[in-house]
């Protein structure tokens, strides 16, 4: 794996640094819409819908792009299963030659209460298999990652019966309110960058 870190701490040109991988983690398949695991694939999702674009599916990935004041946004969801996703995030990020302070993760957050947001620009897994495969494939948890609370006290639940369950009654009412502050927060961390994006956003 080193050649991969060899290639990340590269000079990338002017160019590239402007470009921007944005990835949703989440399942394939209808059965998962909608679910709590799933929050990375409906954020990005919307992000696409706000921007008025499609997505095409590509190697390991659905993928759409878009620009704004002088950033490309490049996203994908890995169609691979959660737990391999990091093989879609490298491909992605050294073919486009993306440099990992430029890598943002979406994902769910067990820990966190429902709807909180939390942007950090490096960080462990804490827990999530989607994020160990992430860190496993770059070979460094150093990338930036916006996690999205799905706050429950699962020490009472099946852990993973909840995770893949769809949202209750309570949390729908509220879900596509904290989806797009989510859109902005991603945005924002392309524009401003993460210490703007973490002080205006987390917490919110």
């Amino acid at each position: 794996m080193q050649f991969l870190k060899n290639l990340f701490k590269k000079k990338v040109p002017k160019l590239s640094m402007k470009k921007y991988l944005i990835v949703g983690l989440g399942n394939v398949g209808e059965e998962y819409n909608n679910t709590r695991h799933n929050i990375g694939f409906k954020i990005i999702d919307k992000l696409v819908e706000k921007n008025e674009i499609d997505w095409e599916i590509k190697k390991l990935a659905h993928y759409s792009s878009f620009k704004k004041k002088g950033r490309q946004f490049l996203l994908i969801k890995p169609s691979t299963f959660m737990n391999n996703s990091g093989k879609a995030v490298r491909y992605w990020a050294l073919k486009e030659k993306i440099p990992l302070q430029n890598i943002l993760i979406i994902t769910d957050d067990l820990h966190l209460p429902f709807g909180d947001l939390r942007l950090r620009p490096k960080g462990s897994p804490a827990g999530h298999n989607g994020l160990k495969d992430v860190e496993n494939q770059l070979n460094t948890s150093n990338y930036p990652r916006l996690r999205f609370g799905i706050g429950q006290n699962y020490k009472t639940f099946d852990q993973v019966k909840f995770v893949l369950d769809q949202w209750d009654e309570t949390e729908k009412t509220k879900i596509e309110e904290r989806v797009s502050i989510c859109t902005e927060a991603i945005e924002c961390f392309g524009l401003e960058g993460i210490n703007n994006a973490m002080n205006k956003f987390n917490g919110k």
